[in-house]
Parts: C-alpha cells; sequence; structure tokens
C-alpha cells in the first residue's frame, strides 16, 4: 500500500519537532486520511540543535495542527499541512558572548546528532515494507510527485525576542506555500524532462514587527509604533536539475518581491533597532555563538598545519557567506557529518528519492560534469556546488523616523499614552539586493537603488516648521535627493529576476551565470551599474581559486604545510573586492534638516547597552623562527588582499543660513556630556527669504582603500625576516588613496520663490589628491627603526580662493549662525545691505562694488612619515600669488588686476636702482619652489632622550605690493540701500509667515504638550517634545548669543598650567634644534597710489609691475620700496644640506647635550 511508503516519511518529521506523540495514533489518524492535533509543545532542545545558533528558546508551541492526505488522489492533489498559531519566544543564550568555545563544542555535539536524526526518514522509507502490486519505479515517482507538491499553510505565526529591555515580535497572519507551473500560478506539478525544473511560490501576507520596551518585571508600559505593519510579499522559489535522479538542484533561485515597505522607528525604539542591527552583524562575523572550526594552533617551535574545507578559515565575510550554504563536504559526510541550521533549512527543499538503497545515494552525489576523467581520483566523488542566486527587490520603501510625547488622560488615574509625530522620512525606489554562489569558491553580492530622497515633516523640538497649516512647497521640505525617479528609469531594477518577465526562466531558457572573476569585472563594471540604477551601486566580489585540485590549507598559517604523506599543500589564492558608486546627489543642510539628524543621534547614543563583544587586546609579540624559503616563496607569489572602492558622482552639498538653532541643547548629548534643560521658550518658525547659502560642488571622489586579508599571520611572518622585500612590506600597510576632481565652492541664496540663485564663486574648480598608509599590527615594528609606520602624501597641483569683503562678512554671519545661539533658537538675522552687495539681482545697480581678493597657490606637496623613534615631515610650495581685481563699470571704466604678493620673486638687486633700467624676463618663471622645508622630530621615549629635532628651511624671495586697493578691501563698509528697496526687502524677506490668528492656535496646541511630566528614562528627556511657543511681537528682548558648545570650566583653570607646559616644552626642544634656515630677501613696495598690472606683463609681477610704470607711464605715483635683508641661520657643527630630503634622514653630527646646538652661532645677514 501507498500508506506504507508516504506515512513514515510525514511522521518522521512531525515526531522529530514535536513532544508527547504516539506514533500509533498519528499512524492511525494519517491512515483516515486527516489528522488534526491540538495544543502542541515543540521540542526546544531539537530546535536548538538544529538552528546552531546562540539563542535558547523560552517556549514553543502550536495551537493546532492539521495533516491532509487525499489517498486516493495523491497523483493529482497536494498534501496540505496547516499551522494554525505558533509561538515561539527565544533569546540569547547566557554568556554567548564571553564563551565561545564551549558554545562551538556544544554546537558542534549537537550538529553530529541532528545529523544522524536527519537521516531518519531516509531510513524509515527504506525499512517499509515492499508491496509486490507497486513496482519500485512508480512508487519512486509518485513519492517524488506527492514531495513536490506538499503545500505548507501557516496561520498566525508569533515569533519573539527578549534581551534585556527589548521585545521583538514579528506576527504573520499568513503565509503558504504551494508549487506552481511556469506562469506562477498554482498547479500540481512534477519534475521532467527536458526542463527538470520545479517551481513553488511562498506568499507571506500581514507581516508586523513590533519593538518595545519593558520594565524591570518584564512588562511593556506602553507600547510603540510598529517597526512594519502589515506588509505583504512573495517568494518566488526556482530549482533546475541536471537529471532525473539528481539529488541536489544545479540551480537555486530564490527571490522576493515588496511591492510597499513602510518602516517607522520613534527615538526610544531608534538605540533597540541598532542594537539588533549589532546583534545581526556580530552574528554574521561570527563573533559571538560559536568558534572557528579548525583554526590553528601553535604547537612546540612550529605551527600545525590544518587541513580544512577552502576559505572557512580566510576572509571573515566570506565565512559569514559561505556558512548561508552547506559545502560539498557536508554531502559526503553521510550520517557522521557535521550539519547545522543550513542542513535543517535545507531539508525542506524537494529532494528525488534515489532507485537503489546504497548505489542509489551514490549516485546522487556523483559528478554533474561531462567526459570525466576516470580512475580514482578523490575528485570523481566531490559533489559539484550548485549554483544559489538569493535576491531581493523593493518597488518603494520609506523609513519614518518619529519623535515621541507623553499624554495624560483627563482623569488623575488614568495612564498615560505616547503620542508619535512625524519627523523625518527616507524614500527609496527600486531597491535590489542579489546575491550569487558557488560553494565557497565564488561569492558575490549586488545591492542597487534607482532613486532615494530625505525629506521634512511635521515638527522637531517644539518648531512646527512644515506644518500643514504653513502651506510649505513639497520641494522646499526635500534635504536629499540622490538618482532618478522609478517612472524615468523604468524597471531595471528588475532585469534578469524571476519577476521580470524577459528573464530566461520565464522563457522556459536555462540561465548563464558568470562564475569567472575576470569576466564578472568586464560585465559588472561602475558604468553597467549606474545605468542599471542610478543613485546607488554595490558590488562585493569575493573569489577562490586553487593552483591545485588537491585539499586545500587555512591561509592563517602561511605556511609550507604538509599532510601526512609529506606532499606540499597548493596556494589558495583568495580576492575579496568592493565597489561602491554613489549616483549624483544634492544635499541640503538647513536648520530644518541638521536639527532632525542630529536629534536622531542624539536618541542612538541614549542608551546603557553593553556591547557584544569586548574590544580584544593587540596580540603581544612572541618569539619566532624566521619564516624559511618556501614560505617566502608562497608569499611572494600572492598574498590575498581586501580591496575597496568607492566614486561619488556629482555631489552637491548646500549649507544654509540656520532659520532657527537648539544644537545647544543637542550638541552635549552628542558630545556625551548632561542634557542641559529645554529652552523655556521656541520661537514661532517663519520662512526666512531670501536665504544666503554656501555651496560645494563636486564632480567625482574615489577613495581606494586595501588592506591585508590575514594582517596578523603576515605581519608575524615577515616581521621575522631580517631583509624582507618591498613586495612584502607593501603588504603590510593598510592603503588609502583619495582622488578629488573638479571640487568648486561659492555663495548663492534662496529667493522667494524656492530657487537658488546663480552661485558667486569663492573657490574654482580644482582637483587634489591624498595618499596614506598604516602598517599592520605596529608592536611587531617596534625594533625596527628604518620601517615606517605612518605615511602621508598630498598633492594640490593649484589652489584658489577669491572672495569679497561683504561676502567675508556674510560667510562669518552664516558661521555665527550656527556657532552660537540666542538661547530660545531665533532668527539671528542678517544686515539687509549687506546681502544687497553679495547678491545683486538682474537689471539693479549693485552699490559701490567692492574689489574681489584673490589668492593662489600652485605645486603644493608635502608628505609625513613617522617610524618607532621618529616623526618627519616634509615639502614644497611651488608659488603664492595674492591679487586685487577691482571691478569695471559702465561707464567705461575697465576692470583692473593689482599684484599684491608674489613668491618666488627674483629680490637679489631690487635694493639697486638699476635694476630699473634693465629689462628681463623675471626669473619667478624658472625660480625653484617658493618653500622647500624637511623636519624630524624624535618620539618620545629613553632612546632618543638625548637627541634633538632637526629642521632645514628654504624660502625664496617675496615681493609684496602694499597698494591702498587691499585697505580699500579691507575697510569696505556695505552702504544701505535706499527707502523703496528696503521696503520691497522687507515684503521678501518673510514671505512665508504665520497668520497671527493660526499662530496661537498653534501655540495653545502646543503648550498642552507635559514637557515636565516626561520619566526621566526616555530619550524625549532632551527637548523631544514640543514646549510653550512664546507670542511673536515687534519687539524683542535682547538675547546674548551662546555657544552651541560650551568650553567646560575645567579648561579655564588647567590654561594657566598648560600654558606654562608648552612654553617648557617648546623651550627644551629649541634648545636641542639643529637649525637649518635660508631667508631670502623681501621687498615691500608701497605706493600712494594704486599700480594695476598692465596687460603686457605676466599676471601677478609685482617688480615687473612697478618697472613699467616707471618706464612707460606718463605719471608713476610715489612709491615706497623696503628691502629686508636675506638670513641665513645655520646651528654649529651642522653641515649644510638640501632643505628638501626624503623622509626620514639622517643628520651628519646630530647634538648630544644641551647649549650644542642654541643659541645658534652662525648667523649671515646680507
Amino acid at each position: 500500500m501507498l500508506e506504507s511508503y508516504v506515512t513514515p516519511l510525514l511522521m518522521s518529521y512531525v515526531n522529530k519537532y514535536i513532544k508527547n506523540l504516539k506514533p500509533s495514533d498519528l499512524q492511525l489518524s494519517l491512515w483516515g486520511g486527516d489528522v488534526v492535533l491540538s495544543k502542541l509543545e515543540l521540542k526546544l532542545d531539537v530546535l536548538e540543535q538544529e538552528l546552531k545558533l546562540p539563542f535558547t528558546f523560552l517556549s514553543g508551541h502550536i495551537h493546532e495542527l492539521r495533516i491532509h492526505v487525499p489517498w486516493t488522489k495523491l497523483g493529482s492533489e497536494a498534501v496540505v499541512i496547516t499551522i494554525n498559531t505558533m509561538e515561539c519566544i527565544l533569546k540569547l543564550k547566557d554568556g554567548a558572548q564571553d564563551d565561545h568555545e564551549s558554545g562551538s563544542s556544544s554546537t558542534s555535539r549537537s550538529a553530529s546528532e541532528s545529523s544522524k536524526t536527519l537521516t531518519k526518514p531516509r531510513r524509515l522509507q527504506q525499512a517499509a515494507p515492499s508491496d509486490p502490486d507497486l513496482p519500485p519505479g512508480y512508487v519512486q515517482s509518485l513519492i517524488r510527485r506527492v514531495v513536490n507538491n506538499v503545500n505548507i499553510v501557516v496561520n498566525n505565526l508569533i515569533l519573539k525576542y527578549v534581551e534585556d529591555d527589548i521585545v521583538l515580535s514579528v506576527n504573520i497572519t499568513s503565509a503558504e506555500c504551494y508549487t506552481v507551473h511556469e506562469f506562477w500560478d498554482r498547479a500540481f506539478m512534477d519534475i521532467t524532462a527536458p526542463d527538470l525544473v520545479l517551481r513553488k511560490v511562498i506568499n507571506f501576507s500581514d507581516c508586523t514587527v513590533c519593538l518595545d520596551k519593558r520594565n524591570a518585571s518584564g512588562k511593556i508600559d506602553f507600547y510603540q509604533d510598529p517597526l512594519l505593519y502589515k506588509c505583504s510579499f512573495r517568494t518566488r522559489l526556482h530549482f533546475t536539475y541536471d537529471n532525473i535522479n539528481s539529488k541536489i538542484p544545479a540551480v537555486i533561485k530564490v527571490q522576493t518581491m515588496v511591492e510597499s515597505l513602510k518602516l517607522s522607528i520613534t527615538d526610544q525604539q531608534l538605540p533597540m533597532f541598532i542594537r539588533i542591527m549589532e546583534l545581526v552583524l556580530t552574528l554574521y562575523y561570527g563573533e559571538i555563538g560559536g568558534g572557528k572550526d579548525g583554526e590553528g594552533e601553535e604547537g612546540s617551535g612550529h605551527r600545525e598545519a590544518i587541513v580544512t574545507t577552502p576559505g572557512l578559515e580566510g576572509d571573515p565575510e566570506a565565512q559569514a557567506m559561505a556558512g548561508q550554504y552547506p559545502s560539498t563536504e557536508l554531502y559526503m559526510q553521510g550520517e557522521e557529518g557535521d550539519q547545522g541550521w543550513v542542513s535543517w533549512a535545507w531539508s525542506f527543499v524537494p529532494a528525488i528519492v534515489g532507485a537503489e538503497d546504497e548505489e542509489g545515494e551514490e549516485g546522487f552525489y556523483q559528478q554533474r560534469e561531462e567526459g570525466g576523467v576516470g580512475g580514482s581520483s578523490p575528485q570523481q566523488n566531490t559533489p559539484k556546488d550548485p549554483v544559489v542566486s538569493i535576491g531581493f527587490y523593493c518597488t518603494k520603501a520609506s523609513v519614518t523616523f518619529k519623535l515621541t510625547e507623553m499624554q495624560a488622560e483627563s482623569s488623575y488615574y488614568s495612564p498615560q499614552k505616547v503620542k508619535s509625530r512625524d519627523g523625518l522620512c527616507l524614500e527609496q525606489e527600486g531597491i535590489t539586493m542579489e546575491v550569487l554562489m558557488m560553494g565557497e569558491p565564488f561569492f558575490d553580492c549586488q545591492i542597487g537603488i534607482v532613486g532615494v530622497r530625505a525629506l521634512c515633516l511635521k515638527g522637531i523640538m517644539g518648531v512646527r516648521d512644515f506644518e500643514e497649516n504653513l502651506n510649505r512647497q513639497e520641494e522646499e521640505a526635500v534635504f536629499f535627493s540622490c538618482g532618478e525617479s522609478l517612472s524615468n528609469k523604468g524597471m531595471t531594477y528588475l532585469t534578469n529576476s524571476l519577476f521580470d518577465y524577459r528573464s530566461p526562466e520565464n522563457n522556459g531558457v536555462r540561465a548563464q551565470f558568470i562564475l569567472d572573476a575576470t569576466n564578472h569585472k568586464e560585465t559588472y563594471t561602475e558604468i553597467a551599474g549606474m545605468q542599471r540604477f542610478g543613485a546607488f551601486y554595490m558590488d562585493y566580489l569575493y573569489t577562490m581559486e586553487n593552483s591545485s585540485t588537491k585539499v586545500c590549507v587555512g591561509q592563517q598559517d602561511f605556511t609550507m604545510a604538509v599532510v601526512a604523506n609529506e606532499e606540499p599543500v597548493p596556494l589558495v589564492q583568495e580576492t575579496s573586492v568592493k565597489r561602491l558608486v554613489v549616483g549624483p546627489l544634492d544635499l541640503r543642510l538647513n536648520s530644518s534638516a541638521v536639527h532632525r539628524l542630529l536629534k536622531m543621534l542624539a536618541c542612538a547614543r541614549y542608551h546603557e547597552y553593553q556591547p557584544y563583544c569586548k574590544p580584544q587586546p593587540d596580540p603581544v609579540e612572541e618569539p619566532r623562527a624566521p619564516a624559511t624559503q618556501e614560505e617566502v616563496a608562497m608569499l611572494e607569489e600572492f598574498i590575498p588582499t581586501r580591496l575597496t572602492c568607492l566614486t561619488l558622482l556629482k555631489v552637491t552639498v548646500t549649507l544654509n543660513m540656520a532659520e532657527f538653532n537648539l544644537l545647544h541643547t543637542l550638541m552635549p548629548v552628542i558630545m556625551g556630556q548632561k542634557a542641559p534643560p529645554g529652552p523655556v521658550s521656541v520661537p514661532v518658525f517663519q520662512a526666512v527669504r531670501p536665504l544666503p547659502a554656501l555651496t560645494l560642488q563636486v564632480d567625482s571622489v574615489n577613495v581606494e582603500h586595501s588592506v591585508p586579508m590575514y594582517a596578523p599571520e603576515l605581519t608575524s611572518t615577515v616581521s621575522s625576516l631580517s631583509q624582507p622585500s618591498d613586495n612584502l612590506l607593501h603588504h603590510c600597510y593598510t592603503h588609502c588613496y583619495l582622488k578629488v576632481f573638479g571640487f568648486q565652492a561659492g555663495l548663492t541664496c534662496l529667493d522667494s520663490t524656492g530657487s537658488f540663485l546663480p552661485m558667486s564663486p569663492l573657490i574654482p574648480s580644482f582637483s587634489t589628491a591624498l595618499y596614506g598608509k598604516l602598517i599592520q599590527m605596529p608592536q611587531y615594528w617596534t625594533k625596527r627603526s628604518s620601517v615606517l609606520i605612518t605615511e602621508c602624501i598630498l598633492e594640490l597641483p593649484h589652489f584658489t580662493v577669491q572672495a569679497t569683503r561683504p561676502q567675508i562678512l556674510l560667510l562669518q554671519t552664516m558661521l555665527q549662525s550656527w556657532t552660537h545661539s540666542l538661547g530660545d533658537g531665533s532668527y539671528p538675522g542678517v544686515n539687509d545691505a549687506l546681502l544687497s552687495h553679495v547678491y545683486t539681482e538682474p537689471g539693479v545697480k549693485s552699490p559701490s562694488p567692492s574689489p574681489t581678493l584673490e589668492a593662489s597657490v600652485q605645486n603644493v606637496e608635502l608628505k609625513f612619515c613617522s617610524r618607532a623613534t621618529v616623526n618627519c615631515a616634509g615639502g614644497t610650495v611651488g608659488a603664492v600669488k595674492v591679487c586685487a581685481r577691482t571691478p569695471g563699470s559702465p561707464e567705461g571704466i575697465k576692470e583692473k588686476l593689482v599684484p599684491l604678493l608674489q613668491g618666488p620673486s627674483d629680490t637679489k638687486e631690487l635694493h639697486q636702482s638699476r635694476w630699473l633700467n634693465e629689462i628681463r624676463k623675471p626669473e619667478s618663471l624658472l625660480s625653484p619652489d617658493l618653500l622647500a622645508f624637511s623636519i624630524q622630530i624624535p618620539q618620545h621615549g629613553d632612546d632618543c632622550r638625548n637627541s634633538g629635532a632637526v629642521l632645514l628651511v628654504s624660502v625664496q624671495g617675496i615681493a609684496v605690493n602694499l597698494d591702498p586697493v587691499f585697505s580699500t578691501w579691507i575697510l569696505h563698509q556695505p552702504q544701505k540701500r535706499s527707502t523703496k528697496q528696503q521696503q520691497e526687502q522687507a515684503v521678501v524677506a518673510v514671505p512665508m509667515a504665520m497668520p497671527m490668528s493660526k499662530r496661537r492656535e498653534d501655540e495653545v496646541s502646543v503648550g498642552s504638550m507635559p514637557f515636565a511630566k516626561q520619566p526621566s528614562n526616555q530619550a524625549s528627556d532632551y527637548a523631544s517634545s514640543p514646549v510653550k511657543t512664546k507670542t511673536v511681537t515687534e519687539s524683542r528682548p535682547l538675547s546674548i548669543p551662546m555657544k552651541v558648545i560650551p568650553s567646560s570650566p575645567e579648561t579655564w583653570t588647567t590654561s594657566e598650567e598648560r600654558m606654562k607646559e608648552l612654553i617648557a616644552h617648546v623651550w627644551d626642544a629649541v634648545k636641542r634644534l639643529t637649525l637649518q634656515l635660508e631667508l631670502q630677501s623681501c621687498c615691500v613696495f608701497l605706493p600712494n597710489d594704486s599700480l594695476p598690472s598692465p596687460s603686457t606683463i605676466i599676471c601677478g609681477d609685482i617688480p615687473g609691475t612697478v618697472r613699467s610704470w616707471y618706464h612707460n607711464q606718463a605719471t608713476m605715483p610715489g612709491t615706497l620700496v623696503v628691502c629686508l635683508p636675506q638670513i641665513t641661520v645655520l646651528s654649529a657643527g651642522h653641515k649644510y644640506m638640501e632643505p628638501l630630503q626624503d623622509l626620514p634622514f639622517m643628520v651628519s653630527r646630530p647634538i648630544l647635550e644641551e647649549g650644542d646646538a642654541f643659541p645658534w652661532t652662525n648667523w649671515t645677514i646680507e
């Protein structure tokens, strides 16, 4: 009978996880076709063993379990398993953060037991009697169809996790898994040739996630808003097999689609949410819950080679990802293997029952490679890892940050209630998360977002800046935008997914995957990622290549390990590359956005949770034998590294002047200080127009970061070498490259229409590059004085700053609006005359234009490095020029350029009158760098107490022109506008002010919030709820601005002592300083009238300008020329050295005693 085959298969799973079941009663009920079990208790110990995670179940029960078996229609109707109300409560195991080894050993023992249990269905089936009326082939085919079409329905699934004061609960109203056909509709299907495909769908309805805080007694005083409320999503599963007898699918695709995902986080939930995320990351990297199997242990005098699965002891990220899918070793272990929670989950994947007992099982694990090589090679019985593709897709998602307020009922004995107000919302469109892996040798994760924007909602800290009655436009609420909208981009985020009708799987074609690192990088480039998404694209690729087909060795040991037969184990080459690209983004930092972001940061820091893992102390350097030649040869051949590349495209950041400032109540909390009392009153918000702003624009930013994958082992091995090669030393560092292209800054203004005026440049476009490296494990290099610990190099080809005096004053006003507050946070205001000089409207004459001061620096190269004994710095500055540009006028006055400072300049003969009669090209074009210096300072320590610092400086000639236009620029005062202009400005200044009647109504509603009744254990104590608002009147009492970050009282008491210590240290350094100073002559010109540079003279050439005026102009203004002497200072006993040295450098005669260096005896003044 069929019952003898199907019943043991179903009973094995039910009896395994449910307590106190009588197999005889269950068997009789199944033979009747339906079984109903009520009030079932789960075997919690079995679940813990199967999950193999650092969690323990506090309770677990099923209210009702129904199993329907259509015995008469098993070939055409599905078996239905229905679970009604399943609830499980779990928590983190006690001591999971501390005892790693015990957790690892216990889980391994439990895993071996569970692996034996997993084989029971197979043994039960084999032990079942055979029916002569049913041929074996028919039985296998029928059971395969039954297993592939089992429907599982779960109604009211409740999962709870408790930790400290956190209660996280997940409630799913309904979840159903069933088999579908090629159009993803419910059907009774079987795996048939030639497709060999099985499809399933899992629908989740009304998923709700809650995060609440419980008190000391374990009760929840008041419930927060759900994190996720009634969200529905569907999952499609696609299995492709190589042949009808395959036990494991060749290709597995599991992809989930969510149409709308709306998350909500309050200020009290934010610390708890971050705590949960930290737990997820800690489990992901394996920092708690279980040790890494197969870690190497130090033996007596040498390191033992540990033979493990390839890459399992490598990159932590690769370990975590590899743990998501059972390795090939898992399938070879049979009954006695080590199987964990993934194996338990894998048991639910539809399997095809073998034809024979032992021979059939072995056939499941044969390779799927055609033309395999015969013989006794161990690889012939090794299974080929299946290709696993996991995807998550979301059309629209939003995260809303809310602030909570305590509200009491009218009755005195009524409990308090929590009311939340929306503060900030982050909206995303077209989210894609795709994972592709094939066992452990290949893993790739891609994340993309089509569009992102963030906007302000309602009010913040009592300031109602975006209430509905203000009638503000939605564009004003958006302060961050990146990428494109989904309507413009299309459905590119679903490309080649199971939800894309154009995908191969939906057109009857077997999908092809790129599993080669070279082809992957050529196909999935940054450009291709941005074309598909637009806002954000990330590609993480981990590969592991083996130079042979033999068993691999854990790469941690970095030794030429040998197995029992003393054959060398091949090197495993691992690579890890992360590429991140952020598309064009626009960030507008106004008062509303800054206060909301800092409020979130303050709430996130308002907790007392202890970290899951305590930071491990730095390993102590232990003596070890030098590495052998074979070990060095292996390292020279290949060293695994992790490379991270970040690219930002078209970044625009706009910082508006503060319209209100309550940062003095937030910054102390963020900096870990005591929260100050909230303001007595806050201003009624009024949108100020025009509003000045500072804009920063960058064409692109590139960041590259590389770090060795196994830093401790590599550093320990290389540091043991007497003379390591440059290649080995290079890989012992963490390298970081920063390249900025097209950076510029300027002033703009937000006008009454809500748009920004064209930018007035302050810093023209420039590019720069920065490189830094830091050695790993510095304690291993303390005795290597020749090895660099850190190094930093800056290259700046050209940098220019230009500004008028009103622009500088406006920048100062904008800065003070953020750094100083008036106490109640009101708008400090800005001078209208200042705005009229900075921003000139089209067609309006600018009053008394101010000259523009322009300063430029060229060819800047700076370098800093440190060793175990010294710190060094050096560099060059090619040239410095400062000019004043006087504006022209419609009356015909041309724009003039007046040079003010020039360096380098040929000032050797400027103290003589004959230079006026010479006509020659200025030597500044071919002269050396203006500044070249090298400085070396010894580290504090006993071994270098008697050595002094060395300073080598060379400064070329500098020409200064103290032109009257410079005093005009400094003394320029903005003139007030006419009366008519002031009236127009007054009308535009506050175009969006609230009506007085509306304002008074809002004041009553805001004042009704009982701010003082908030309990002290809530994050909203430091001004999270609104307070009473002061009525706006024509006159306001004078408020003294206070600093946002007040100085500590201890600073004033210890400032005198610190100054004494500083003077003592400086004097001690001067006494031991070896000084070499070369200062060329500096020439200062003081004309009594302006000396603009003629067009025939090179811009900024001051001597050439004076010479041209002397020869070509009719009347030259009277000019006083002051030539300062040339100065050379050389310490006694010190031989001259080039000022620019390769860092670090050696001094021929170091200073050993006080007084040998100072007072300096060699002075030269010319």
